[in-house]
């Protein structure tokens, strides 16, 4: 524990030379009255009983004020719990890039399942979602907020469901959700088509900021590389790109894939230092978990230190002694 202003507790003997000063002057003022004949009163019981039930009340008056006094003190003061944590930064980035055509659908949906829980498990390393067909879309930039990236796994997810869902209700969410994976990923496509694998890839590249800075970079890539248009960037030329920025892929694709199209994208993901994987009921987590460990990059520690006030118990005392200030005041009086 530690106090954030200790100078206020100078005015603690302050505050107490000034009260038994001012009650000096108040008893020089007003000497206590002398009467007369009183000595057979003072011997009652009665009057016994009254005077000890006023020293009673009036130490407990005393005791009272005093601990408003300090418990006020301590308040203003701030007590505060310092802790000091070594924090981890992982100097990685990653980037999920989703190919969202329909034919890719039941692939996403078992890697998003598992990504969730990747994310979860994260500390200190930045996560960014992109989503493509005929164009792109970063529907989250690189970030540590892991819950925001759930957040959007989860709109991905549900809007993924949604359009394979017939008997969906059409309510205020139908719109929004159904068009989450649709919005700015299908512009063009009267002309260019769909499903434009390399451009896809080569849009993932650059959304990772600040590539000349030295940080470990990968990007998740699921697709079923079935190309459905006229691209800007082969696969080839998107994944020599991916090489030249020191970024490497991790291919996921789908289990219906022609096998000229997987050794495509096998030879692709392999130039830049990644690996393919198959979809699999049993080893999409594994996918996942193998890409964790094979990925991680020197930690950079820094020391953090956080305080939190710890105003309950000065705070109860205080409302107790004032409480009992005021009760036994009328106890007195009467």
């Amino acid at each position: 524990m530690a106090i954030k202003y200790p100078i206020i507790f100078i005015s603690f003997p302050i505050l107490i030379t000034i009260y038994l000063f001012h009650a000096k002057k108040k008893r020089e003022k007003n000497p206590d009255s002398k009467i007369a004949n009183t000595k057979f009163l003072k011997e009652t019981y009665y009057y016994k009983k009254l005077i000890r039930k006023y020293n009673f009340y009036k130490r407990l008056i005393y005791f009272s004020f005093i601990v408003a006094i300090i418990s006020s003190i301590i308040l203003c003061s701030r007590l505060q719990e310092v802790k000091t944590r070594n924090v981890n930064e992982y100097k990685r980035d990653i980037i999920l890039c989703m190919d969202v055509s329909t034919s890719v659908d039941e692939l996403n949906m078992k890697l998003i399942k598992n990504l969730k829980k990747t994310v979860k498990s994260l500390e200190g390393e930045r996560f960014g979602i992109s989503i493509f067909n005929t164009t792109s879309v970063l529907v989250s930039p690189l970030t540590d907020d892991y819950e925001y990236i759930n957040t959007v796994l989860d709109e991905i997810e549900r809007s993924i469901k949604l359009n394979n869902n017939s008997s969906y209700n059409i309510d205020d969410d139908y719109y929004y959700i159904s068009n989450y994976v649709y919005s700015g990923t299908i512009e063009g496509n009267e002309i260019r088509g769909s499903s434009l694998i390399g451009d896809g890839l080569a849009s993932c590249v650059f959304s990772f900021p600040n590539l000349e800075e030295d940080r470990t970079r990968l990007i998740i890539f699921s697709t079923d590389n079935e190309l459905q248009g006229t691209p800007t960037l082969s696969l080839e030329n998107a994944a020599k790109i991916s090489k030249n920025k020191n970024i490497k892929v991790y291919g996921i694709g789908t289990t219906k894939m022609y096998d000229k199209l997987e050794l495509e994208m096998k030879n692709a993901v392999e130039l830049t230092g990644g690996k393919y994987y198959k979809e699999s009921d049993s080893t999409v987590n594994k996918i996942v978990s193998n890409i964790e460990k094979t990925s991680k990059s020197l930690i950079d520690t820094r020391i953090e230190t956080t305080e939190t006030d710890l105003p309950t118990i000065p705070l109860i005392l205080l409302l107790l002694s004032i409480t009992t200030i005021i009760l036994c005041r009328k106890k007195v009086v009467e």
